[in-house]
């Protein structure tokens, strides 16, 4: 299906490796002028190399690396922000001060690229901005509470922000996944399967896994790529008329019909 991304700039944060990397690789192979963002330079750079994109540098927690990846990105009609990360700590563990970079890493630094980047788009009159969100930000579960909320301030700066560009043009939505199989979630699996008896097999520990962790419609855990999928969706003019929704990518895992 051809989704009309040629010509249109698209920044997709944290883009290394993971799910961004997934994302900007298919943005990429639809045509779209990708920029390829990262902390860790010599991993952003052989990700654009393999896929012909530019790369930004910065450290997108503190404002001066924000500039710096602005000014690489230049006029962008496309921002994801994917970029932050997680902490296995809880309630007991979690310093005060752990949730505030949590909180620094994974939404001001959305704020700083919409403020940077999104007046543009309007002035253009056209843009998408698309925010990975998660399932944790809507059904959050004891463990890991500075990160589900995160993913809920990601979810709801999504639709005020849908608000404000009423009638420009621009388009502000979120994609929610599920568990997603990255290589650092294989490797964890992989070592935790013999003390939990979830089998020897990759397909033996990746059911029983699913069934224990993320009991899911599907019965497994996600692939970048379809959160990628879903991404370009948006990123497309097929999604024109698409403003301040999720879409979930879960497999299920949510059970909610809102």
């Amino acid at each position: 299906m051809e989704l009309h991304l040629t010509g249109k700039r698209a920044l997709v944060t944290g883009s290394s490796s993971g799910l961004g990397e997934a994302i900007a690789r298919l943005l990429a192979a639809e045509g779209a002028d990708v920029v390829v963002h990262g902390r860790d330079e010599t991993r952003a750079r052989a990700v654009a190399a393999d896929i012909g994109a530019a790369v930004a540098i910065g450290d997108l927690a503190t404002d001066e690396g924000a500039d710096a990846v602005a000014a690489v990105a230049g006029e962008v009609d496309v921002l994801v922000n994917n970029a932050g990360g997680y902490a296995h700590t809880g309630w007991v563990d979690a310093t005060p001060g752990e949730w505030r970079d949590i909180h620094e890493a994974n939404v001001i630094s959305a704020v700083r690229m919409v403020q940077r980047l999104v007046p543009g788009m309007r002035a253009r009159g056209w843009g998408r901005v698309i925010q990975i969100g998660g399932g944790l930000g809507t059904q959050p579960i004891a463990v890991q509470p500075h990160y589900s909320a995160t993913l809920a301030a990601r979810h709801t700066l999504a639709v005020s922000l849908a608000r404000e560009l009423k009638d420009t043009g621009v388009t502000s939505n979120v994609v929610s996944p599920g568990a997603i199989m990255v290589d650092s979630v294989r490797a964890w699996l992989t070592k935790q399967a013999p003390a939990n008896g979830w089998g020897e097999s990759w397909e033996e520990i990746e059911r029983n896994a699913v069934a224990e962790l993320v009991p899911n419609d599907v019965g497994r855990f996600g692939r970048p790529e379809e959160i990628a999928g879903a991404v370009a969706y948006l990123a497309s003019p097929y999604a024109d008329y698409v403003s301040r929704a999720t879409i979930r990518v879960d497999g299920g895992t949510v059970r909610s019909v809102a």
